[in-house]
């Protein structure tokens, strides 16, 4: 399970050290993509081969269907860490995201998102401001 939240930066190469503590969880390769809200989704190969057996399942004659799917497969790529821990990310992926230098790396149970710290800032503070309301409408449903 991933968690936590970490504080990173992306170097002129388009490479981001992954947190020590996600390195093992990730594998040997591992998948990121476009993910929602602007971020990027970074996948083990078992989560990933898990989601696209779902999205398999989905219906391709409802365009919505076929739209998410796309999207999501389009810009998937399968990547992997080097020496140093560090990943390279496409330049598609980042300009997607919106990563320049400064980005936030998170652990989200069966993924790790990838953030730009403003566009990370932004989204924090205005779900941290409906936080409660988020939790009294969800929490029944666990």
């Amino acid at each position: 399970m991933f968690m936590g939240e970490y504080s990173h930066t992306i170097d002129s190469k388009g490479r981001l050290i992954i947190p020590a503590r996600f390195r093992e969880g990730l594998g040997d390769k591992f998948v990121v993509t476009k993910g929602l809200d602007n971020c990027l989704f970074v996948y083990p190969q078992p989560e990933w081969a898990a989601l696209e057996q779902k999205l398999k399942s989905l219906p391709f004659t409802r365009a919505d269907a076929r739209a998410f799917v796309r999207f999501f497969f389009s810009g998937a790529t399968e990547s992997n860490l080097d020496k140093q821990g560090r990943v390279l990310l496409p330049s598609n992926l980042r300009e997607y995201a919106q990563l320049s230098k400064d980005v936030v790396v998170l652990g989200v149970s069966s993924r790790v998102e990838i953030w730009s710290k403003e566009r990370w800032d932004e989204y924090n503070t205005a779900a941290g401001q409906s936080f409660e309301q988020i939790a009294e409408k969800i929490v029944d449903l666990l």
